[in-house]
């Protein structure tokens, strides 16, 4: 008999399982097709979704071993599709995240299945999901800040030590006509852990590295110099203009921006 239940618990779990595989390659096709359609890469949805690259990837390619538990999947697969235009409740409502139902053994006649899950406890449980997604959303969001601002006191500490030009030999340096008279400002999007020291108007701002989904804005009078060690992994917007790769993976870059000054 305890052989039975085994394996009719079996029964239960694979097809589960297998509906979220196939669930989850239909819908990531959908999204990958969409973004594509858009002229969108998967590094500007990181930016868009603030969602690490390699979450993407895995939802676009149906990949569930490289994905959290399926709460979060379905969370992760709402934002996805919201960055994209759909209505991302709806979109994510049809990846199944399962719920556990209480076997009525026989001592349990007696009482009936809507006494023991009313409609109001599922809705409490959906309702439960949607604030777990979005707490750890949040959670995320301030670690990487939490260790950004703990990087920048520590290289306010240290700047007057640090000499940029022992570390770093200039790779080449963009100047560009701004839209705005006598100030520059740019925007960073880390795709992946970097090294980055940002100077304005000649002082260093901040020196230190990274993680990955961090954004940063620094304005300047005059110019903006940006150096790291990872070009490949660092996105520059200037003046809110569309983001762009600073440069090659692994490879060093210097960027100069100049302020447009009129007369």
């Amino acid at each position: 008999m305890k052989w039975l239940n085994k394996k009719n618990k079996h029964e239960l779990v694979n097809p589960l399982e297998q509906q979220r595989r196939e669930k989850l390659a239909a819908m990531g096709a959908q999204l990958s097709s969409s973004r594509q359609d858009k002229g969108l890469s998967l590094d500007e949805m990181v930016v868009l979704t603030r969602i690490p690259r390699r979450l993407l990837q895995a939802i676009e390619e149906g990949n569930l071993q490289e994905l959290p538990e399926p709460v979060y999947i379905q969370g992760l697969i709402r934002q996805f599709a919201d960055a994209l235009g759909f209505n991302g409740s709806e979109f994510a409502s049809d990846f199944p995240v399962g719920i556990n139902r209480v076997s009525l053994q026989s001592g349990w006649k007696n009482k009936s299945v809507g006494e023991l899950r009313p409609l109001h406890l599922y809705l409490l449980y959906i309702l439960m999901i949607f604030c777990s997604v979005g707490s750890l959303s949040q959670l995320l969001n301030a670690n990487a800040l939490q260790a950004a601002n703990n990087n920048q006191n520590i290289s306010k500490q240290n700047q007057q030590t640090v000499n940029p030009s022992q570390k770093f030999q200039p790779v080449s340096d963009m100047t560009s006509n701004l839209n705005s008279a006598q100030q520059v400002q740019i925007g960073l999007t880390l795709t992946e852990k970097s090294w980055v020291q940002v100077l304005v108007d000649g002082k260093v701002e901040y020196e230190g590295e990274l993680p990955e989904g961090t954004h940063r804005i620094w304005k300047a009078q005059e110019q903006l110099t940006v150096r790291t060690d990872n070009a490949g992994g660092v996105l520059v917007s200037i003046n809110k203009e569309k983001a762009k790769q600073l440069g090659e993976p692994g490879k060093q870059k210097e960027v100069t921006i100049a302020a447009n000054t009129r007369s």
